[in-house]
């Protein structure tokens, strides 16, 4: 029996973006922050120190259609991590989630990180009820569940 590839969503005029910080336009920037926000701090209901600092060594994968970041993450080189290349801050726009953003987003995560540092593993902290999503991905969990700011997380790598 033949094996079914997956079929690549596609998503009409859709543009993806890899930037530094400082090669953001200002616009994208806000974007990104807000969009952010509006997941981690209000939908979650979660008030932390969302701008930690990191965004600065920071890689960042926007999406974007029709000049607005509808989906972003962020890759940390291996020296800002005891452990390798971090993938962290995925959003996606609730009017994008369950069409495969994600999924798309994480593979042209791992596979920056996979040519950027190759010889770097990929880490992750996933909320616990992604964990299957993530486990899809090929990650795998790598230590105990933990709370990070209220919220249950599990370490995973790949």
């Amino acid at each position: 029996m033949k094996s079914v590839k997956q079929q690549q969503p596609v998503f009409p005029k859709l543009r993806w973006r890899w930037l530094m910080l400082e090669q953001m336009e200002p616009v994208l920037l806000y974007d990104m922050l807000a969009l952010r926000e509006a997941i981690f701090v209000v939908e979650q209901r979660c008030i932390y120190q969302e701008l930690d600092g990191l965004d600065k060594i920071a890689e960042h994968l926007l999406a974007i259609q029709n000049g607005k970041v509808v989906a972003c993450l962020r890759l940390l080189p291996p020296a800002a991590s005891e452990a390798g290349v971090r993938i962290g801050r995925v959003a996606v726009a609730s009017a994008w989630r369950k069409r495969g953003m994600a999924r798309l987003m994480m593979q042209k995560a791992i596979e920056k990180a996979r040519s950027s540092y190759p010889s770097s593993g990929i880490f992750l902290n996933a909320q616990t009820y992604l964990q299957g999503f993530y486990l899809s991905l090929g990650f795998r969990v790598c230590g105990d569940d933990f709370l990070e700011d209220g919220i249950p997380h599990v370490p995973m790598q790949i």
